[in-house]
């Protein structure tokens, strides 16, 4: 990748959205032009230093330009900055708070048909793996429900995310409560969508792989305008895929259009929409059972007319504006739609499925629709001033948001069991229901958040900030939608404060020893105590500290994180009325990761990660003390490297190989069936050219047997699958 840069800076214009590099920060303006500020600036005795030759010069121009022309000095393995983790362009080493960025070019060698499998590259982080639903994620150990999408927050129960639209994918570890409001402790996850450019981009793809997969691709972009006021940019997508898992089919539909306005020098709008398709077989994988481990990875207990169709249209309204020299304003609007059908036969008794006999299934048919609707509102306030010789950076936000969440579930135990021993398929569907109820959940949230990154000295950086969340849930519960039923209504009421401290200390300019300490909190959804209480929300304190490293003239950066997190108020039977909870629950994770990112040397690019986790029940009424998390694995990691030929004849070849490595977990709670550890390889090798490239590349390569977790289901991996892809841009 190219990472050359070239363009003009203007003194008096505007910001509007910005980059750092390096110790320099870049920053894009209005008519195609580049504000240069310095990041880290040391003057050497007896030299004059940019800064001052910039002054010197804007003294004597009112509108002084200077052509700045240069090679970046980062590698298209690593981001030198990310904006999750503060809502700011912030460079990752000024932040006490371990945060990973994966980026495009990463997603793009590994040819990824999920976007979970781009997540191993993160240390911490396990992707809990289904073949049907959209993915979720086990970070530090704790199953995280929502993630987030340019900032704003999206169900993971209903969003499905495709690899076309994406150009980067954050990783925050740890509470994120300080700045997004109500989450679990473990981390989030923010993917952030490509966007217009502003010179005529036009790229497509066709892949073709194993178990009949085809998928086409399109990106295209540029400006509709001869002044480049008005940019677009268009991204789609058309997949179709059979699969290794009996009765598995797949075709995926992306459309995703996206247009910035630039109405003056001060003022910006982007406005995105992704409409999304998805239409599969409905697969629940294998059962947590020790009989699993024999059955073959293909083996389905379901039938081959399950059916899961998943339709999401998502739309964002982003306005940026300066306000002045030091202040800018960013307000936008998302609102999400997110509707799922599953129709599907599954065993009764996951846990305890057989009859006396040890082979027969006794099995149910479900037709499910989940809905969601989310809609939010985020008003930022940036600012930058000084408070003597010390420089702030201030943000003053609020969130307001509301969003629903709801499933009928329907049920029917007229269907044939199964033999798990010699399973015939074709048990005809029932056509009416045993039972079903709904569950609905509406939230309105307020939040007002409050964050000061200080510049203490060159070298010494606090991060200092809190959110204020006002929660209201209404919750619906009918027990009975076949027969009909009146809904019982819960309301709950949550006023939380969450605060984030953390230090950077920089004794060297490559080097940042960090400490932080940050809260999170989040209900428990439906969880009253016996008199109908609602319960308090679960608290969670993490204390981090680490070291942050920048190598080989910026082109290599690690992290080394040490992290221990307590979670309480987690809901717990209530040993006096079994039938009813209260908070008080304890669950401890603690561990150590490790990730690194870069290019070693022209054209060899790595990026890697380790860690170490222990996530347990420390206290609990009905569950046993000690037992590990579900789908938190004691240890795993990964390391990802390619090398492209950089002279010569060959010029353009390049060889890709990986290994992904996963402890050991367990797959209930109580702890009864562990699921082993593995490690997968992969491997590539590709022929780049600057307007087209060839690419092969295998999946699990030595065509190894190993098992992914649901949370409570086994989902068996995918044997050696082969990807080929043939891609052109210019």
């Amino acid at each position: 990748m190219d990472k050359r840069l070239s363009g003009v800076v203007s003194f008096l214009s505007v910001i509007s959205a910005s980059v750092a590099i390096g110790g320099l920060c870049l920053r894009s303006l209005a008519e195609e032009k580049t504000e240069l500020s310095i990041v880290e600036f040391r003057k050497q005795q007896g030299q004059t230093t940019v800064k001052d030759w910039l002054a010197q010069e804007s003294e004597n121009s009112e509108e002084e330009e200077v052509v700045i022309t240069g090679d970046s000095p980062g590698s298209p393995y690593r981001e030198p900055s990310g904006s999750t983790a503060t809502r700011t362009e912030t460079p990752l080493h000024d932040i006490p708070q371990s945060i990973q960025v994966i980026p495009r070019q990463v997603i793009e060698d590994q040819q990824p048909q999920r976007i979970s499998d781009v997540l191993r590259n993160a240390s911490g982080v396990t992707p809990r793996v289904t073949y049907s639903t959209p993915d979720t994620y086990t970070i530090r150990g704790f199953n995280t429900d929502d993630n987030l999408r340019n900032g704003f927050r999206q169900n993971n129960f209903t969003n499905f995310t495709d690899p076309a639209n994406i150009e980067r994918i954050e990783v925050l570890k740890g509470p994120g409560s300080v700045l997004y409001g109500q989450l679990e402790p473990g981390g989030i996850v923010n993917y952030i969508t490509k966007q217009p450019l502003s010179e005529p981009f036009y790229s497509g793809q066709f892949s073709v792989g194993s178990y009949q997969y085809y998928r086409p691709s399109i990106d295209i972009s540029g400006p509709l305008t001869e002044d480049k006021s008005l940019l677009y940019r268009l991204n789609l997508a058309y997949e179709t895929s059979r699969g290794f898992r009996d009765f598995a089919r797949r075709e995926v539909y992306l459309f995703a259009p996206s247009f910035t306005h630039r109405i003056s020098s001060t003022t910006s709008v982007n406005i995105e929409y992704e409409y999304l398709k998805v239409d599969q077989n409905y697969d629940r994988g294998l059962l947590p059972i020790a009989e699993s481990f024999n059955l073959p990875i293909s083996f389905n207990f379901g039938e081959p007319s399950d059916d899961y169709n998943i339709f999401s249209n998502r739309f964002s309204f982003v306005v940026n504006h300066q306000l002045s020299s030091a202040w800018k304003i960013r307000s936008g609007l998302s609102f999400q739609i997110a509707d799922t059908e599953r129709k599907n036969v599954q065993p009764i008794d996951f846990s305890n499925p057989f009859d006396p006999d040890g082979r027969t299934v006794q099995r149910r048919y479900n037709e499910v629709e989940d809905y969601s609707r989310d809609l939010a509102l985020q008003t930022d306030f940036i600012g930058t001033f000084k408070t003597g010789n010390i420089a702030h950076q201030l943000l003053l936000g609020v969130e307001l948001g509301r969003s629903v969440f709801g499933f009928p579930f329907r049920i029917s135990f007229d269907v044939a069991p199964l033999d798990f021993l010699n399973p015939v398929y074709g048990a005809a569907i029932p056509t009416t229901f045993d039972e079903g109820n709904e569950q609905k959940s509406t939230t309105n949230r307020v939040g007002l958040y409050v964050q000061d990154q200080i510049t203490l000295l060159p070298n010494l950086k606090l991060l200092a900030g809190g959110r204020f969340d006002f929660v209201r849930f209404r919750d619906e519960f009918t027990p009975d939608i076949v027969n009909g039923s009146e809904p019982e209504i819960t309301r709950r009421t949550y006023n939380v404060f969450s605060p984030r401290v953390g230090l950077v200390y920089q004794p060297i300019p490559q080097i940042s020893l960090y400490a932080s300490y940050s809260q999170s909190f989040k209900p428990d959804a439906f969880a009253v105590t016996v008199d109908g209480t609602p319960l308090e929300p679960e608290r969670a304190t993490q204390y981090e500290a680490g070291i942050k490293g920048e190598f080989l003239n910026g082109r290599l950066a690690a992290t080394l994180a040490f992290y221990d997190i307590t979670k309480k108020n987690v809901a717990t039977t209530d040993i006096n009325n079994p039938d009813f909870s209260i908070a008080a629950g304890e669950v401890k994770s603690r561990g150590i990761e490790f990730d690194i990112a870069g290019e070693i040397l022209p054209g060899w690019n790595l990026i890697a990660s380790y860690f170490i986790n222990d996530a347990f029940i420390s206290q609990d009424n009905s569950l046993p003390t000690g037992d590990r998390l579900v789908n938190a694995p004691r240890n795993g990691g990964s390391l990802w490297t390619t090398y492209e030929i950089q002279r010569g004849r060959l010029k353009g070849l390049g060889i890709g190989a990986g290994i992904f490595f996963v402890g050991d977990r367990e797959a209930t709670l109580p702890n009864t069936i562990e699921i082993p550890s593995y490690i997968r390889t992969d491997a590539t090798v590709f022929y780049r050219q600057p307007n087209y490239q060839i690419a092969l590349t295998l999946k699990n390569l030595f065509d190894k047997k190993y098992y992914d977790s649901q949370g409570f289901l086994l989902t068996p991996g995918a044997p050696l699958t082969v990807i080929g892809s043939v891609s052109f841009k210019f």
